[in-house]
């Protein structure tokens, strides 16, 4: 029988840590019988990996694939735990730790492509080997590096129009008009907005699909050294919701969503940095009936401090449509 009967870390459930703030638990050791010279530590540790597969020779008369990748380390503490007189009993014993998140973090971030991860590690260690482990990860918001601005948000307001043939010969035009308060979000905020369809057709319009993109730049080295980027995008969240536009008329729909609790901040310039993420909102009416879509795309902001507000931006004023 094991001397260590089990080793647990005890932390707030679902608890999501900022970047430069406080992770305060426990590690809870239960021993089968006494323990001599024991050594108890926990680990904090961070760290992000890319990596993807890349054709290169394609202009010669032959192309490999090589991996390309990158990665890096976030943060690293340890704290050992002293043990009175080099000894345990059997039984349960607690011991406390804190650590501190450093500042400059990227959030806690999964893809096929890479991930950003961060993890509390528990040991118990004998003379020669280790006796027992337990991992548990934590999920970190990253705060922005932009500084705050305090500059009002203006309303946005993108519209897209486009002209559509059905039933062979008949022809119409579609018009949809996106409008929000603001385009700057912090995660798990709630985001509004509005959307103003008019149909003038004779066909009906039964559908209007919400989605959340988002746009990561990954960034590697392939094995000779030589800088890659490759992009990715993926959707987040999407919502579906029952318009059902008569022919001739026109109707507003009003959407919202809670954004994630944890999201990468937009296009973060950090030291160690092996992505960058953007997001996009998409509205789009789908026609079948004249094998067609009307898309309106609306890039939002993703910030956060260590406040848990809003930081401010400067609105830019580049809202893209697409037919």
């Amino acid at each position: 029988m094991s001397v260590v009967k089990s080793i647990e870390l005890v932390l707030p459930k679902d608890e999501v840590y900022l970047a430069g703030s406080n992770i305060d638990g426990q590690v809870v050791l239960t021993l089968n019988s006494t323990l001599i010279d024991p050594i108890v530590k926990v680990e904090l540790v961070g760290h992000g990996y890319v990596e993807w597969n890349e054709e290169v020779g394609e202009t010669r008369d032959y192309s490999q694939d090589v991996i390309c990748n990158n990665k890096a380390d976030y943060v690293h503490k340890t704290k050992t735990f002293a043990v009175l007189d080099n000894w345990l009993s059997a039984g349960s014993h607690t011991f406390d730790f804190h650590f501190n998140l450093p500042p400059r973090l990227p959030s806690t971030f999964t893809s096929k492509i890479g991930h950003v991860s961060y993890f509390l590690q528990a040991l118990c260690m004998g003379r020669e080997n280790i006796l027992a482990k337990k991992r548990q990860y934590l999920m970190v918001q990253g705060i922005s590096e932009f500084h705050q601005r305090n500059l009002k948000q203006n309303p946005l307001l993108v519209k897209v129009e486009k002209k559509v043939t059905y039933n062979c010969c008949s022809e119409g035009w579609v018009s949809l008009q996106v409008q929000m308060d603001k385009n700057t979000f912090v995660p798990g905020e709630k985001v509004t907005l509005t959307s103003e369809i008019q149909n003038h057709t004779g066909k009906h319009i039964k559908t209007v699909v919400l989605a959340l993109y988002s746009h990561v730049q990954y960034e590697g080295f392939t094995p000779n050294a030589e800088h890659r980027w490759r992009a990715d995008s993926s959707e987040l969240l999407r919502q579906v919701a029952s318009a059902h536009i008569a022919a001739f008329s026109s109707t507003k729909v009003v959407s919202a969503f809670n954004l994630p609790l944890v999201l990468s901040v937009s296009n973060s310039s950090q030291e160690n940095e092996i992505m960058s993420t953007s997001y996009e909102l998409a509205v789009t009416i789908h026609l079948p009936w004249s094998l067609s879509t009307v898309k309106a795309r609306v890039p939002i902001i993703i910030t956060s401090n260590g406040a848990g507000g809003l930081d401010s931006f400067p609105q830019g004023d580049e809202l893209r449509s697409e037919d």
